[in-house]
């Protein structure tokens, strides 16, 4: 007998859930079919701006459409809540008719990639076609590479407006953020009430696994998410029904609070970068640290230095205007409102010829470091 396939010891209280694993070449095909005409419902999908993987439930089993599950042999995972003390510690198993057995971690650890720092410059122009991602929005990636996992930053529209077909769901992250850059956008959020309206300018964090669903936007309603590590996971909550009335507002989700900045009630001061200021939106405090958004803009008739920082990762969107990004080793990158780019640490950087209506979104990673002005 094939030890593997041997009585083992097992606790079937440790099992949270079992997936039937099933290939997919197109999920934007496939989940109308599980969906609406076999009366599937959808309990996690991701990544969010190209789905490759969906999980689905119904008619008392649960099924994983996969990408990347390519084999013609089916396969059985079983979501367990210590896989160390499940089957004798065997993680693959094979049963005699051929399926293969994957017994895996039913909450994982987030894992952090570590940052794979680069230069990156992402035009609005030249950027690739918008992937259409969850509940039918279109994304556009604006950093390709990730930096090695360490983060995502979509530029996100839905051409249409009216009631969005969203459900309550939450993501499982480190960090992220929610800008509205064009239009508005009604969002419904966990203990925070009565709908949210963000319009131009405002933005939200969504703390780790807070629940919410969008409900309504304008046409052509685009916002900036940044997520944080790229890779995470949407999870549909069939139970919540929002709104769930107003919480404790010192409430944290995994040591975040949630945070809803209004453009209207903003106030400037001088920026870390001379020849700028800006407002801050606070999440750096609501974040303990972990990140920071600023809204920078040019103070009229000053000329920014060089400068250089030393956070982890600093993310920067062109949100108005133009302005010319200047850096070390690189000919000058004429941007304007919808470019990004992305400046390493301790890389020496100018913002110059900026127009008037110039404003930038700044997201850093962490909140606190130390900006250093280079000779010229």
């Amino acid at each position: 007998m094939d030890p593997q396939n041997a009585e083992l010891n097992t606790n079937p209280d440790l099992v949270r859930g079992a997936e039937i694993v099933l290939p997919t070449n197109d999920l934007k095909q496939d989940l109308p079919f599980y969906l609406k005409r076999l009366g599937f419902r959808l309990d996690k999908i991701f990544p969010a701006d190209d789905p490759s993987v969906a999980v689905i439930s119904g008619h008392g089993v649960s099924i994983r459409l996969d990408r990347d599950a390519t084999s013609t042999v089916h396969s059985l995972r079983l979501n367990c809540d210590d896989p160390d003390k499940f089957a004798g510690g065997q993680t693959k198993l094979t049963a005699p008719n051929g399926t293969q057995i994957e017994i895996i971690d039913a909450n994982p650890p987030l894992v952090q990639p570590e940052t794979q720092h680069s230069f990156l410059v992402r035009r609005l122009k030249d950027s690739d076609s918008w992937v259409i991602g969850r509940a039918g929005m279109r994304y556009r990636d604006l950093i390709p590479d990730r930096l090695g996992g360490s983060i995502i930053a979509s530029h996100i529209r839905i051409p249409d407006g009216g009631p969005v077909p969203d459900m309550v769901h939450y993501h499982t992250v480190g960090f992220q953020l929610i800008f509205c850059y064009r239009g508005w956008v009604d969002v419904l959020y966990e203990d925070q009430g009565d709908k949210i309206h963000l319009t131009a300018g405002d933005c939200v964090i969504q703390p780790p696994e807070i629940r919410h669903r969008v409900m309504e936007a304008s046409d052509n309603v685009e916002v900036v998410e940044i997520g944080v590590p790229a890779d995470h996971v949407t999870t549909i909550d069939h139970e919540m029904t929002l709104p769930n009335g107003k919480g404790d507002p010192d409430r944290e989700w995994q040591g975040t609070k949630f945070v809803y900045d209004k453009v209207a009630e903003a106030t400037w001061k001088p920026w870390r970068i001379p020849g700028f200021e800006a407002r801050d939106t606070g999440i750096g405090a609501a974040t303990k640290g972990v990140a920071g958004v600023q809204v920078a803009r040019p103070i009229k008739g000053e000329v920014a230095p060089r400068t250089s920082h030393n956070t982890d990762i600093l993310f920067t969107f062109v949100k108005e205007g133009s302005m010319t990004l200047m850096v070390d080793g690189e000919e000058p990158y004429d941007l304007v409102a919808g470019d990004a780019f992305v400046v390493p640490p301790f890389m020496k950087a100018a913002y110059r010829n900026c127009s008037d209506d110039c404003e930038l979104l700044e997201i850093t990673l962490p909140s606190d470091f130390e900006t250093e002005v280079a000779a010229d």
